[in-house]
């Protein structure tokens, strides 16, 4: 059972950001003759970019340390920069396969751009492992090349509904999302968990390209529920939350995964941010309390990149880590790595990683963070998690 410190820094996110997206490809120097071609696909220069950064770093540290033992067959990582767009996933992912000839692809990071590459990397047969994406659907697509290094939506939905229920005792919950697969689907898993206990819920959809939601606002305060869950990204969470608290809501504030950035705090402001809660499948260990793997994932990382682990970057790296553990058995080719992938099974830097039969991790843990002034360090596993 893991128990977890660590925080993510305002400094973090902002380092990787000027680490990350300049040119060139993470872990090249592999490719040509005994070598193969890894791809990682998501937001690298958009507005959610926050999110999808330290994975991609993540992976990338996982092939530069593989490719360092000076192995008979090297990797190259090669970034398919999407900015989360479906559309424009599915035009690079074409792209990837036909002309780089990708082995397999880490990503896509986002559940919307998932669902468009799905089904073009299974006609392939192109194994994947998305650290991030976590829309309960994707597992229900029959994909037999598709995995996930998380837990999907509808297990955050309970361990989160569950922290509300349970922890915060909230009889009154308003949920908002932003009409995209992850946003809706977490915010209908948090409806459907805190409904059963007891709690009244209304909910609202905004639109993410909009910046005023003075509407949702004055539904909320007309309902004046303890708690206000938002689905969706950081960008359109902490226009939200400002917008709240500007309008004098004083209750909770809480988000997923997808606000679990330093964004968050710079779009609602450091003020309008405190005390607001966020839910995540992952494991942020700055500090390296998980297990001696973990600290030296830490340092590692910190040494690479000048910035502390943040969000998805152990996910990235473990699911870089399940690709390389085929290579190094001896499987070079998509559909031997894509069966090698079933019986996988190790202690990564985060958690566990082992896939069942639909490509889902068998590792269930949800964990609650809180912003405290210019971080959102770790509360605890939602059971536990009490919020200050």
């Amino acid at each position: 059972m893991l128990r977890v410190t660590g925080a993510v820094a305002m400094s973090a996110v902002l380092a990787l950001g000027a680490g990350a997206c300049g040119g060139g490809d993470g872990g090249k120097g592999g490719g040509g003759d005994g070598g193969i071609t890894i791809g990682f696909m998501g937001d690298l220069t958009g507005e959610n970019s926050g999110l999808v950064i330290p994975p991609y770093q993540g992976a990338q540290l996982a092939v530069e340390q593989y490719n360092a033992t000076n192995p008979t067959t090297k990797i190259t990582l090669k970034k398919y920069d999407s900015q989360g767009k479906p559309e424009q996933a599915t035009t690079l992912i074409q792209g990837a396969v036909k002309n780089d000839k990708i082995t397999a692809l880490i990503g896509p990071a986002f559940s919307g751009e998932s669902q468009s590459v799905g089904p073009i990397l299974d006609e392939a047969k192109i194994p994947s492992i998305t650290p991030s994406a976590t829309n309960v659907t994707l597992a229900e697509k029959s994909w037999k090349y598709w995995h996930r290094a998380v837990a999907d939506d509808a297990v955050q939905g309970t361990g989160a509904g569950g922290f509300i229920a349970d922890q915060v005792k909230a009889k009154k919950v308003f949920t908002v999302h932003d009409n995209q697969d992850y946003g809706k689907g977490l915010a209908d898993s948090i409806s459907n968990v805190v409904k059963p206990k007891g709690a009244q819920v209304q909910t609202d959809a905004v639109d993410d390209k909009a910046s005023d939601y003075s509407s949702t606002v004055n539904k909320i305060k007309q309902f004046n529920p303890e708690i206000v869950y938002f689905g969706g990204y950081y960008s359109v969470a902490g226009k939200l939350f400002k917008q709240l608290r500007e309008a004098g809501y004083t209750g909770k504030m809480m988000s997923g995964d997808g606000s679990l950035a330093a964004g968050l705090v710079e779009g609602a402001g450091q003020k309008n941010a405190q005390g607001a809660l966020l839910s995540c499948g992952c494991v942020i260990d700055a500090e390296g309390k998980v297990s001696a793997k973990s600290k030296k994932f830490a340092e590692d990382y910190k040494a690479k990149f000048g910035s502390p682990v943040a969000i998805y970057s152990s996910e990235g790296y473990d699911a870089a880590t399940a690709l390389i553990e085929a290579i190094k058995a001896g499987k070079t080719k998509s559909e031997d790595i894509n069966e090698f992938l079933k019986t996988v099974d190790f202690e990564g830097v985060g958690k566990r990683i082992k896939f069942d039969d639909k490509g889902e991790l068998a590792s269930q843990d949800i964990y609650v963070y809180q912003v405290k002034d210019n971080t959102i360090p770790l509360l605890g596993k939602s059971t536990e998690a009490k919020p200050a």
